[in-house]
C-alpha cells in the first residue's frame, strides 16, 4: 500500500493524496515517499518512466543509497589485504587552492556515464602508507590530462543520522561561537553563503557549502547523480564546455517536475525522510571519557550543544564553523572563499552508529580508527591533539569509548 502510494506521489497531481490525510498520517507518508526517493535507482533519459529518468549524463552513482549505507547511512569502505579500498561512497573533488574546478573535468570526477557516452575515467584509492596520512589516489583519465593546478580531493559520504538537527540550530548561536574567544589558537569562522539576496551561514558539507538541507540535497543530486532541481538547475550535472558530447546528451527536464529533473516537492519529501533519521540517545550518566573530551580541548570545536531556533539545546558536538586544520589535512582543493586547509567541524552525534561498520574517518576516510583520526588533527586542533597523545593509555581508551557512545 505505502509503496504504491509512494510511486503515485512522485507523479503530477498525486500530492493531493497526502493533503487529504490527517497531519500525522501525512507526515508518515511523506517520510515513506522520501525513503523511496532515497533508495530509487535513477535511469537515463528518455525513458518510459518519466518519474525515474534524468540520470547523468556523467555521474558517480545511480541512487542516494549507493553512497549512504549501513547503520549510519554513511560511506561504507573496506580495506583489502593489499591496502586498496573497496568503497561505496567516496568521490574525488577537483580544484585548485582557490576552488576553481578543472577546465575539462569540472568540480568532481564522474567515473560512470550513460550508455553511448565515455566516462571521465577510473579512480582507485589505497590506505595511506603512514596512519593518518592522505589516501593514495590513482586517477586514470579518459578525456585528457588534468590542468597543472588541479588537485585531487577525496571526500567520503558523511553520516546522515541526526542530519536534521543541523537545521534546527539558531544562526545567531553559530555566529556567537565564531565571535567567542577560544584558547590554544582555536578561531573558527562561519562561511557565509548568499542565497536569494541574503547572506546565510553555511552548515552542511565538509566545507559548509550549503545553508539548508534543501540546498545540500539539491547539490548532491546534481554533482553525484547528474540530476537538476530548482535549487541546482543543471541538467547536465558537472559537464563542462570541454565535454560537448555530454552537453548534447538527452536530459530529463519536465514541466511535471518544475521544469527540472527533480521537483522542489521531491526534494522536500526526501528531506522529510532525512530529517527524521534520529541520532543515538545520549548515554546517562556520561561515561568517564567525557572528562578527557573536555579537558584536552575537544569541546572547543566539537561543542556538545548549540541553542536551537526554539531556544532548546541541539546536541551536535560541532560548532558548524570552518577551522584551519593545518598542512596535514590540506589536500590542495579549496572552495570559493574557503582555503584548502579549512574544514567545517563535523558533528560527532552518529559515531555510535559507525563503530565497527566498515567506517573510516575524516573527510577523505584516511583514518581507520578514531585514534588515527585524532592523531591526524593539526592546525587549530594541534594543542588538543598533543594533549591526547600525552594521556595515559587508560585515559585514551576511556576517551575513545566515550566517543563511540555519541
Amino acid at each position: 500500500m505505502i509503496a504504491a502510494r509512494a510511486r503515485r506521489l512522485v507523479t503530477a497531481g498525486a500530492l493531493l493524496l497526502a493533503a487529504a490525510l490527517p497531519a500525522a498520517h501525512a507526515d508518515g507518508l511523506d517520510r515513506a515517499v522520501g525513503k523511496a526517493l532515497f533508495d530509487r535507482i535513477w535511469v537515463q533519459a528518455p525513458s518510459s518512466t518519466l518519474a525515474n529518468d534524468g540520470l547523468g549524463p556523467l555521474f558517480n552513482e545511480k541512487s542516494c543509497a549507493s553512497c549512504h549505507s549501513g547503520k549510519a547511512l554513511s560511506a561504507k569502505i573496506t580495506a583489502q589485504p593489499d591496502g586498496t579500498l573497496v568503497q561505496r561512497g567516496i568521490v574525488t573533488r577537483l580544484g585548485d587552492a582557490k576552488g576553481k574546478g578543472d577546465p575539462v573535468y569540472g568540480r568532481q570526477i564522474q567515473p560512470r556515464a550513460v550508455s553511448g557516452l565515455t566516462s571521465e575515467g577510473t579512480v582507485d584509492y589505497a590506505v595511506p602508507a603512514t596512519p593518518g596520512g592522505p589516501l593514495a589516489v590513482t586517477f586514470a583519465p579518459s578525456r585528457g590530462d588534468l590542468a597543472d593546478a588541479t588537485r585531487l580531493g577525496p571526500r567520503q559520504a558523511p553520516s546522515l543520522r541526526g542530519i536534521g538537527l543541523i537545521e534546527k540550530v539558531d544562526e545567531a548561536a553559530i555566529l556567537a561561537q565564531a565571535a567567542e574567544p577560544k584558547p590554544d589558537g582555536v578561531a573558527g569562522r562561519a562561511r557565509m553563503i548568499e542565497t536569494d539576496g541574503k547572506r546565510r551561514v553555511g552548515r552542511y558539507g565538509w566545507k559548509a557549502a550549503a545553508p539548508t538541507l534543501d540546498q545540500m540535497t539539491s547539490d548532491a543530486f546534481m554533482l553525484d547523480i547528474g540530476m537538476s532541481s530548482p535549487l541546482s538547475p543543471h541538467p547536465y550535472g558537472d559537464c563542462t564546455a570541454a565535454q560537448p558530447d555530454c552537453l548534447a546528451a538527452p536530459h530529463g527536464q519536465s514541466p511535471t517536475f518544475d521544469n527540472e529533473e527533480i521537483s522542489a516537492e521531491m526534494v522536500r519529501l526526501l528531506n522529510a525522510y532525512l530529517a527524521n533519521l534520529a541520532a543515538p540517545a545520549p548515554v546517562e550518566p556520561a561515561p568517564p571519557g567525557a572528562a578527557q573530551f573536555a579537558s584536552i580541548g575537544c569541546a572547543a570545536c566539537h561543542v556538545p550543544s548549540l541553542a536551537g531556533r526554539d531556544g532548546k539545546p541541539v546536541t551536535l558536538y560541532s560548532d558548524l564553523l570552518l577551522h584551519d586544520m593545518g598542512p596535514g589535512l590540506d589536500d590542495g582543493v579549496g572552495e570559493p572563499g574557503v582555503a584548502s586547509s579549512e574544514w567545517r567541524t563535523p558533528p560527532l552525534v552518529s559515531l555510535a552508529f559507525r563503530t565497527g561498520d566498515n567506517s573510516r574517518f575524516l573527510h577523505d576516510g584516511r583514518a581507520g580508527t578514531l585514534d588515527e583520526a585524532i592523531r591526524a588533527h593539526g592546525g587549530e586542533a594541534m594543542a588538543a591533539k598533543l594533549r591526547y597523545e600525552a594521556l595515559a593509555a587508560a585515559d585514551k581508551a576511556a576517551l575513545i569509548a566515550y566517543l563511540e557512545t555519541l
